[in-house]
């Protein structure tokens, strides 16, 4: 494991630690991540500490005692600062909070905007930057979310403990969406040299495990679990070794990781039957049938068009009606998905994005226009910010014809 990759893990024990210990959320993920940053660059140089957990726990348990004896306020918190002492290593608790810490994000005080936000950055630990791309706004305006976030969290008084019953079904419905938001952006990075971000995906999944852990009955829990597994296991096939990207169907499906497809499956067949399926368990039943199949020529598309209907009734989203105007177009010929993603060309937060051209590129190439998909190749190629698809997208450009 990387120093980074330890890092991401041992944040959100680090913040839950705090937070249990003093309360105030704001200053701790502050200090937290003045802990991380001093971690980054000892550790490398110095070698990773006996008790890593402890290290982190005493530097940032320092930084709040600097933070609150700096404070206007200082007099008022003589008792707090006296309390804040770092405690030797052995004293930390053999617990994580990390569960805790999820649905202390997803706090009813704050915006389903905000929750996300705020998830992703205290227990994913994705920075500002990622995180303002997942959700197509600038740096600076996803910077103050956050900040207003944190903000919120201390007003509102929140206690650092699991949700009450009337309010874990929404607060997991957000949990959900942001572990959602993590594992893809290691699957498909939205930046940077590399398309995959082992780290992101690992961590997605290791807390949906955790998850499933306290909530086996949760079809969604369940259904995300095994969408999860379901897509990583491709994840050896999607690159070359120089790391051009490979799509789906010209991937080496011998290379995709068995014990991952075997048990997804598992999960979603035992899960999709008890019903009403969710939109992750009718996700999860799409990349079933993908994953089942030999080979491309052998997937079956009208299935995949099926359970796409049904999720664009359970969840409309302009994402789902991309992937469904390609199964479409595999079903009723290219014409029909491009009609379909027609209708996306009044949405807003599709205007601009890089894989609306990417798709209507590749209809428009089945559909024996070269000319046209060219265009929209390149078009798509200086849309996305991902080095991978870039190159990708450009070769597919090159390769087709200026003029007829």
């Amino acid at each position: 494991m990387t120093v980074e990759e330890e890092l991401r893990t041992l944040a959100p024990q680090v913040l839950g630690i705090l937070i249990r210990r003093y309360g105030q959320f704001d200053a701790c993920e502050d200090a937290v991540q003045e802990a991380l940053l001093a971690a980054a660059l000892q550790w490398p140089a110095e070698g990773t500490p006996a008790n890593p957990r402890g290290w982190l726990i005493t530097v940032a348990v320092r930084r709040l005692t600097d933070q609150f004896r700096s404070d206007d306020a200082r007099r008022r918190r003589e008792q707090a600062v006296a309390a804040l002492e770092p405690e030797p290593s052995d004293a930390v608790p053999d617990r994580d909070d990390t569960l805790t810490l999820l649905f202390l994000c997803c706090h009813p005080a704050l915006s389903p905007a905000s929750q996300l936000a705020l998830t992703l950055r205290a227990v994913g630990g994705l920075t500002t930057a990622e995180i303002a791309s997942a959700f197509f706004v600038p740096e600076a305006t996803m910077a103050q979310r956050i900040s207003r976030a944190k903000a919120k969290i201390k007003s509102a008084g929140a206690r650092f403990a699991p949700p009450p019953p009337e309010e874990r079904p929404a607060r997991l419905e957000v949990v959900l969406q942001v572990l959602y938001l993590i594992f893809n952006e290691g699957y498909t990075a939205s930046s940077g040299a590399d398309l995959h971000r082992g780290d992101l995906t690992a961590e997605a999944i290791r807390l949906t495990r955790e998850v499933h852990r306290l909530l086996p009955a949760d079809g969604e829990v369940a259904g995300l679990l095994a969408l999860m597994l379901l897509t990583d296991a491709r994840r050896p096939a999607r690159t070359r070794p120089d790391g051009t990207l490979v799509l789906l169907a010209e991937q080496d499906r011998s290379r995709w990781l068995r014990p991952m497809i075997d048990e997804g499956i598992e999960l979603i067949t035992r899960t999709l039957p008890q019903g009403p399926a969710g939109p992750y368990q009718l996700q999860a039943a799409i990349a079933a049938v993908h994953d089942e199949a030999t080979d491309a020529a052998a997937t079956d598309w009208p299935q995949i068009v099926a359970l796409y209907q049904l999720l664009t009734r359970v969840a409309p989203n302009p994402m789902v009606t991309l992937s469904h105007a390609v199964a479409l177009a595999m079903v009723k010929g290219p014409q029909a998905g491009l009609e379909l993603l027609a209708t996306l060309d009044a949405d807003e937060r599709m205007a601009s994005h890089h894989r609306l051209a990417a798709v209507r590129a590749h209809l428009l190439e089945m559909a024996g226009s070269p000319v046209e998909a060219r265009k929209w190749y390149t078009l798509a190629a200086k849309r996305t910010t991902s080095l991978p698809e870039q190159r990708y997208l450009e070769q597919k450009a090159a390769a087709l014809p200026l003029e007829l």
